[in-house]
């Protein structure tokens, strides 16, 4: 394994990080257990999960992964090994059965306390914001489109203070946001930079993968000058990049069968650049996701790669990716098919 620091701390974190959202839904408690027991196995000592998990959303399912990852804290007793990120969700409509309030001071603490009951634990290492709370562009957006009826007032001053308060209280140690804009993320560094009291942002969680290098257009200079690490997610687009979507092909109990609303990772255009990135895995001796994830593992804004699996065999393909070392040659030859058909799954 290949470990690196979250930014601005002394917490080392393994490269490629454990995702949990399928847990509770289409993993078992018992398989959810299998799958860290392995993942501590090969190195892997970074835990990400969030309310809202697992996807998608559901009352009859809230919060059912963090209660997984607080039986295992129990069952084996050893936290303090553990990097563990969680996040509060955001105001939407598919949030309303946890809240209908937005990142308030009461919303916030509630949302840690709740975690840190169902996690069996004294603190989170990483806290996240989920969304953010106004309308802007993200989860499958590609460009912003200004909302007159969007009447969010600036809260992020309040948001940190409210964050720097559970630090103090040892309840979480460092501040993430996720989903957010190149605009979004700098307001963040902005006030606790004229406000030293207040934490510093220093994770991003936003997708990144072969279909969707939207990161690189206007957040990878912020991540690189500010030191705001990427937690990549999604850097499989939702499976496609195993190839097991081509040919029209769509496996029974694969995440797109019982989520087609994520069927951005296989339309036409994503579709076509997925053969030839696949077309140039096996040209290279490497699987398309071994492929897929070896390039997102060693971009240098990436703080550490987000992988998610519902099988074993997924799981250890996807660790395994941390050993696969791409030659100049295959990076050319991913730019150029990039370059023709660019972030088609965003």
């Amino acid at each position: 394994m290949i470990y690196t620091n979250l930014p601005h701390t002394d917490i080392e974190v393994s490269k490629i990080c454990l995702g949990t959202m399928t847990w509770g839904n289409q993993n078992t408690e018992e398989e959810g257990h299998e799958q860290i027991n392995y993942a501590i196995d090969k190195g892997v000592n970074f835990l990400d999960t969030a309310e809202l998990y697992p996807v998608p959303a559901h009352k009859d399912r809230y919060a059912a992964t963090e209660r997984v990852i607080g039986n295992w804290f129990k069952k084996n007793g050893n936290r303090e090994d553990i990097v563990l990120a969680s996040k509060i969700a955001g105001k939407a409509d598919m949030t309303k059965f946890i809240r209908t309030t937005g990142f308030t001071r009461e919303s916030i603490i509630d949302a840690v306390e709740g975690s840190l009951q169902r996690l069996q634990t004294d603190y989170i290492d990483l806290y996240q914001l989920h969304w953010p709370d106004r309308s802007t562009n993200y989860f499958g957006q590609r460009g912003y489109k200004h909302d007159i009826s969007d009447h969010w007032e600036d809260n992020i001053h309040q948001v940190l203070e409210t964050m720097r308060d559970l630090i103090r209280e040892g309840k979480i140690k460092h501040v993430g946001i996720s989903n957010e804009t190149p605009w979004g993320t700098m307001r963040f560094l902005e006030e606790s930079k004229v406000h030293g009291t207040l934490p510093r942002t220093i994770t991003i969680q936003n997708p990144y993968s072969l279909l969707n290098r939207l990161f690189e257009v206007g957040m990878a200079e912020i991540s690189m000058r500010e030191q705001v690490g990427l937690l990549a997610y999604s850097p499989m687009g939702f499976g496609a990049l195993s190839g097991k979507y081509l040919g029209d092909r769509m496996p029974e109990g694969s995440r797109l069968s019982l989520f087609p609303q994520y069927n951005r990772y296989i339309g036409k255009t994503a579709v076509e650049a997925t053969k030839k990135y696949y077309e140039l895995a096996q040209a290279n001796g490497l699987t398309l996701a071994q492929m897929a994830l070896a390039f997102v593992n060693t971009r240098p804004f990436v703080t550490s790669t987000i992988i998610g699996a519902t099988s074993m065999r997924q799981l250890e393909e996807n660790i395994d990716s941390i050993d696969v070392n791409l030659s100049e040659d295959i990076i050319e030859k991913i730019e150029a098919i990039h370059n023709s058909i660019p972030n088609p799954a965003p």
